[in-house]
């Protein structure tokens, strides 16, 4: 097939959350099919270092967009209807490349990863096409709405409102809807739209994350992820406040490093704390992880799948997290890792396991067993194949029930005029 892959962000190098599900999709995609990617970057070094898609998909086109520009256009969409969403994703230079992609070649399947890019094919009506929201952003954006000080937290309740309704809308364009999860499917199904929907997880490259047969300091935590996302810095420095004085206090020489790029003052300024590291973007971040006696994840905004955890328990480091972030892995409460909401909770969770190294290698084996068995990209690709021949078949059947009507219609009309 000739399959039109558009996504919101430019799915190489896969260094992040928002990349890394496209691209697996899309190398798993050009194995048996020809596969241009459309999507945007944001400089000149994320475009250059992009160019390494080439060898993993038949062709692509991307567009530059300026990150001013992009806000501004979002800041335009505030007085109307339109999600300011879907002006941060829009351009119009991918738009023409697109639409003349779509007017000058015969396409198979369109796949949409993400939403907020959606609106390039919203119109298209002659090509099978299959939208992969990824998570339900409305509801994030709704959630925002209890952590965030007034009026900001309005605008987070107009823009979710906003992508909710878009959401709806954009579901009956297409012939197939998915989501990572699926606690996202069920939200997706509660719409009402009546479109086909399903689900596939992600995976996690468990080869590059895997135990390295060294010894761990039991006095260690971790937590890992890009500390420019809000739900990230919420939720550690919470933990820094709330919980590891708790755990401090019966392991005095406990201590917790923060890795991830771009932490901002509030979550640099943690680095004052006692037995706190901040490290910012780091090269590699397996040697940090796998010196941990354990990697904590206690998010109070979490949509969809956490790739931190899945890269965590395949690495061999057991995980405590709250429960949001533990309904996007495919894996069972105390069996596969420990789940905790209050800070008592999660640091009797942490202390369990830093106190027990039996129990740490318990969980340990187990959760990387786990995500060997439920979130393996091989697998998870299988069930998106499945999926897309669906989409194909509601294509099939969408556009035999066209043509049935057209055909109804023109009897009808032939009787009244008496050609009949």
């Amino acid at each position: 097939m000739k399959i039109l892959f558009i996504c919101h962000r430019f799915p190489y190098p896969p260094n992040r959350g928002g990349k890394i599900r496209p691209f697996n999709m899309v190398k798993h995609l050009s194995r048996s099919h020809q596969v241009t990617v459309c999507s945007l970057v944001r400089s000149q070094e994320e475009a250059r270092q992009g160019k390494g898609l080439e060898v993993h998909c038949d062709r692509y086109a991307m567009a530059e967009v300026s990150n001013s520009v992009q806000v501004a256009r979002m800041m335009a969409r505030l007085p109307t209807s339109e999600p300011s969403s879907m002006g941060y994703f829009y351009s119009p230079e991918l738009a023409r490349r697109i639409q003349g992609l779509l007017a000058t070649e015969r396409w198979d399947l369109i796949f949409v990863h993400c939403s907020s890019v959606a609106q390039y094919v919203t119109e298209v009506i002659h090509v099978p096409k299959i939208l992969d929201y990824g998570d339900m952003d409305s509801q994030k954006w709704l959630e925002y709405v209890h952590y965030k000080p007034f009026p900001l937290s309005m605008g987070y309740w107009l823009e979710g409102k906003k992508m909710l309704r878009d959401e709806k809308r954009l579901a009956l364009r297409f012939d197939l809807c998915t989501t990572t999860t699926r606690a996202e499917r069920e939200t997706l199904d509660s719409y009402g739209t009546g479109v086909a929907s399903d689900w596939f997880p992600n995976g996690v490259d468990h080869n590059y994350f895997s135990p390295d047969g060294l010894s761990y300091d039991p006095d260690k935590i971790c937590f890992v992820g890009r500390m420019d996302y809000f739900p990230n810095q919420s939720c550690i420095v919470d933990f820094c406040v709330h919980v590891l004085p708790l755990i401090r206090a019966l392991r005095p020489q406990a201590s917790l490093t923060i890795i991830g790029a771009d932490p901002p003052f509030a979550v640099r300024k943690l680095a004052d704390l006692p037995g706190v590291t901040v490290t910012g973007s780091v090269p590699d971040i397996r040697p940090f992880l796998q010196r941990c006696a354990l990697m904590v994840a206690p998010l109070k905004i979490a949509r969809g799948i956490q790739n931190k955890l899945l890269e965590s328990m395949a690495s061999g480091v057991p995980v405590v997290t709250s429960p949001v972030a533990a309904a996007g892995v495919d894996a069972i409460e105390s069996e596969h890792f420990l789940v905790a909401q209050t800070p008592d909770e999660q640091a009797a969770a942490a202390l369990h396991i830093m106190n027990d190294p039996f129990e740490r290698q318990r969980l340990a084996v187990a959760g990387r067993a786990r995500m060997l068995s439920h979130h393996d990209w091989d697998r998870s690709m299988q069930l998106m194949d499945a999926i897309i021949e669906r989409g194909l078949d509601e294509f099939g059947r969408r556009t035999a029930s066209i043509v049935a009507t057209k055909r109804k219609g023109t009897s009808q009309a032939c009787r009244k005029v008496g050609v009949l």
